[in-house]
């Protein structure tokens, strides 16, 4: 294990170079890898695991759009896909990638095939860091490990067949047969992560709540919302606020930060942005500040699980939530956004090639 130091704070991180793949199979080659659930980050982690080398089965409900899914990737009923719980019982490592409020109503079903010396993974803290609330609490004998890619499952499987990793924190919660430390390190390098920083289960869903609720999701679109509508105010039109708002953002600079830094794009772009973004950065931190220490304290209270919880379990959720993305889809923001992409010369490209 290497250590990385940030200004004295010294980190426990693992690179493939460290631990690499061949170590990795070596380590699992005989056990049975079972991803319960084909949805968010069951795809890429199965299918990088897959395409690695590793002995990977998919349990997934019967019939469903996830189950048609995972037909069209390649795994075959019968032989290494099957309902939840056959998938269950023939898994060694049983990797739970339901959501949040599919793993707290699965339980039940679960945790009867989680006989001892087995491996019960997460790639989210919730359900164990919330268990007074979730009810997953798993028997004493068997590996509890988590390994959360620090992205989608798109951009997972993206990055893989691009020859990249993308980086994941590793966790162990429960360490029953001694060897939690190498498994879940083999998967974290299975699943393809780039390199794998050490974390706890509490602190995972505590930072993810908060990067998802803040920079990652909510912060960024409650922003964009922001200044596009005061620049319609003053009179600009959809596609110079899109473009000024969204497009410049993710399509220039934000690349530009991911490859080189902050620093370096700051010291990169006109003097003229320089000198404005210096002068109005501290504003902005200072005036969402408050609003972040308001956000963790939910989360570390158990607010904003609790909410999750209460929400998801609703007959009519589903009926909601789509009510919501469908306002967010049709606000003249997106709707602009839609016809800029349209627009992009690759975009064109393509069309014509199909």
């Amino acid at each position: 294990m290497a250590k990385l130091n940030f200004g004295g704070v010294e980190e426990n991180v693992v690179t493939r170079e460290e631990f690499p793949l061949e170590k990795a199979l070596d380590v699992l080659n005989d056990q049975i890898i079972a991803i319960i659930g084909y949805g968010v980050q069951g795809p890429g982690q199965a299918l990088n695991l897959r395409d690695n080398g590793f002995n990977v089965i998919v349990g997934q409900r019967y019939p469903s759009k996830s189950w048609d899914k995972a037909v069209a990737d390649g795994f075959v009923p019968g032989e290494t896909l099957f309902d939840i719980e056959e998938a269950a019982a023939k898994g060694d490592i049983i990797q739970y990638l339901l959501s949040d409020a599919a793993q707290i109503a699965m339980w039940d079903t679960i945790k009867k095939y989680l006989t001892p010396g087995k491996a019960l993974y997460f790639s989210h803290g919730f359900g164990i860091t919330y268990k007074d609330r979730s009810g997953i609490i798993p028997p004493a004998d068997v590996d509890v490990i988590l390994v959360a890619p620090k992205g989608s499952g798109t951009s997972l499987r993206r990055m893989f067949l691009e020859g990249r990793g993308l980086n994941s924190s590793y966790a162990i919660f429960q360490d029953a047969t001694g060897k939690a430390w190498e498994r879940v390190v083999a998967l974290g390098v299975g699943i393809g992560s780039g390199y794998l920083f050490e974390t706890d289960f509490k602190k995972e869903v505590y930072s993810d709540l908060t990067g998802e609720r803040g920079t990652l999701m909510g912060a960024i679109q409650g922003i964009f919302e922001a200044q596009y509508n005061e620049l319609r105010k003053r009179g600009h039109s959809p596609s110079e606020a899109f473009n000024e708002t969204v497009e410049e953002l993710t399509q220039s600079l934000m690349p530009l930060v991911a490859e080189n830094g902050m620093d370096w794009m700051y010291a990169n772009c006109s003097t003229t942005a320089q000198r404005g973004a210096l002068d109005w950065k501290n504003k902005f931190r200072d005036a969402v500040a408050p609003v972040f220490t308001e956000l963790y304290d939910s989360v570390a209270a158990g607010h904003e699980a609790q909410k999750s919880i209460d929400s998801n379990s609703k007959a009519d959720y589903r009926e909601k939530l789509e009510e919501e993305l469908r306002e967010l889809r049709e606000s003249e923001m997106w709707q602009a956004g839609k016809v800029v992409r349209s627009l992009r010369p690759e975009r064109q490209e393509v069309e014509e090639k199909v």
